[in-house]
């Protein structure tokens, strides 16, 4: 009955049950609550008397369960000889967008039209008992939440990204690919899945073609993880300067060098691209893109530069993704002790494009977070955004919650302006961008989950944000 209700609208089930006690039966109804609640896309409300019941035949312990589209939000305590009550909330608003957003869903509803067969109660919850603090934690990290499970996901993350280029080298007969290796995060996992990849197709390493492109503000901290980690990974290792190419073209445009604005920055980023691209003609190879899902929501990326590739594999990863990932695979060794220090060291770098030249002592100046904001506030953003088709204000209102110990509320506000201006501004680039693999609720592919015009404004959305303006 719960699931023809909900094709006919209903959000949230309650199921008042006299369910007995028997051995392993909780955990069914665990699971089967859950997975109720994820093929109905509603909230499921589940409450079995218990305390004061005869127990002549059978016992009654007052089982009951709040769940929210396949996820157990609260359960009771079994066992408890007085009256409990367990509160939760369900968030409506996430429920509908995933029935919008669900097409199955939608032909199932479509399928069943006789409404007038329902009693329906109309009723208005007044405002009293609507407004009361949120009863649920609101995790920092929506693409991995702190439930135990991070380093399932990590693993299962980096199987879902080798998968994907098994079967796009499988499919262009590739015995070769190429890579720019900088040192960061997002070259190394790039690296790793397609060492992964060539090692289930039983290719060389050699044919992994890893080239460093040390440029105008590369330092020298980088550049050793990167000949470091490829070494230790066994792949043909390249070393390209581009400084010198750099200030040719400069000269040939007739930009001054001393300038350091984005024409300095992007040139470095599109001599790269060019090599990579050249040197794949020769090996008859793919160029593996490194950018990841935050980069791409962002646009920090340079046009045409590391924004494309053959196969972008870290396309659906956001960066606090990317990062997890990276540590997960040092920690676990799956590819030998000796990296373990590598990627930790890897990890523990500040993130940066390194376009910029250094300090005097060789250490990065330009800080990518001190430009954009930090990656988890944007991943944040971009999963409540994307994922669950939360306004501004709700988004505002969580990561106030799920952030008060680290940001004050003008931080959040201005980097949540930030992430909108940003992420419509730069649609164009994700016009065009290459494929690469889906591996959570978010996706930005212009083919598939995220299909919106270049030329869309931000305008509602900031208009939104104007009347949260912490004063």
């Amino acid at each position: 009955p719960g699931t023809r209700l909900t094709l006919y609208g209903a959000q949230i089930i309650f199921n008042l049950s006299a369910s007995n006690e028997l051995v392993g039966k909780n955990t069914y109804l665990r699971s089967l609550i859950s997975g109720l609640s994820s093929q109905n896309l509603c909230g499921y409300v589940y409450a079995s008397c218990g305390y004061g019941e005869s127990s002549t035949d059978t016992v009654l312990t007052g089982k009951a369960f709040i769940a929210e589209v396949g996820k157990l939000l609260v359960e009771m305590p079994r066992f408890v000889y007085e009256e409990r009550m367990i509160i939760s909330d369900i968030d409506i608003s996430r429920i509908d967008y995933d029935r919008m957003s669900s097409n199955s869903f939608n032909a199932s509803v479509a399928d069943h039209t006789e409404r007038g067969l329902l009693t329906e109660i109309p009723f208005r919850l007044r405002s009293e008992e609507a407004s009361h603090d949120i009863d649920r934690t609101i995790d920092q990290n929506p693409f991995y939440p702190d439930n135990g499970t991070r380093d399932e996901r990590a693993e299962e993350t980096f199987d879902i990204q080798v998968s994907a280029l098994v079967q796009r080298l499988r499919h262009i007969g590739a015995e070769h690919a190429v890579l720019g290796i900088s040192g960061g995060l997002d070259s190394t996992l790039a690296l790793l899945v397609t060492v992964g990849a060539f090692d289930f197709l039983g290719l060389d390493r050699k044919g992994i073609i890893g080239v460093t492109m040390p440029g105008l503000g590369t330092s020298s901290h980088t550049k050793g993880n990167a000949l470091r980690l490829m070494e230790l990974l066994g792949v043909t290792q390249r070393t390209i300067d581009i400084k010198d190419a750099c200030l040719r073209h400069f000269e040939a445009i007739g930009h001054d060098p001393a300038v350091q604005d984005v024409v300095y920055e992007n040139a470095q980023a599109r001599e790269r691209t060019q090599i990579l691209m050249d040197l794949a003609n020769a090996y008859n190879a793919p160029v593996i893109g490194t950018g990841d899902l935050s980069e791409l929501a962002l646009g920090w990326c340079t046009y045409n530069g590391d924004h494309m590739s053959m196969y972008a594999v870290n396309a659906g990863l956001p960066k606090t993704g990317v990062q997890l990932v990276v540590a997960y695979l040092g920690r676990s060794e799956r590819f030998g002790h000796e990296l373990r220090e590598v990627l930790r060291s890897i990890v523990e770098t500040p993130i940066s494009p390194e376009l910029k030249p250094v300090d005097a002592s060789g250490a990065i100046q330009q800080k990518t977070e001190d430009v954009v904001g930090p990656y988890e506030l944007h991943d944040f953003f971009l999963y409540n955004f994307l994922g669950f088709g939360y306004e501004p204000s709700k988004i505002y209102y969580l990561a106030c919650l799920a952030f008060k110990d680290k940001y004050d509320e003008e931080s959040i506000y201005r980097w949540l302006r930030t992430f909108y201006y940003r992420f419509f501004t730069q649609q164009y680039k994700r016009t065009c961008m290459p494929d690469g693999p889906k591996v959570s609720r978010v996706s930005l592919s212009p083919r598939g989950d995220w299909r919106v015009p270049s030329d869309v404004a931000p305008t509602a959305w900031l208009r939104e944000l104007d009347s949260l303006r912490p004063s």
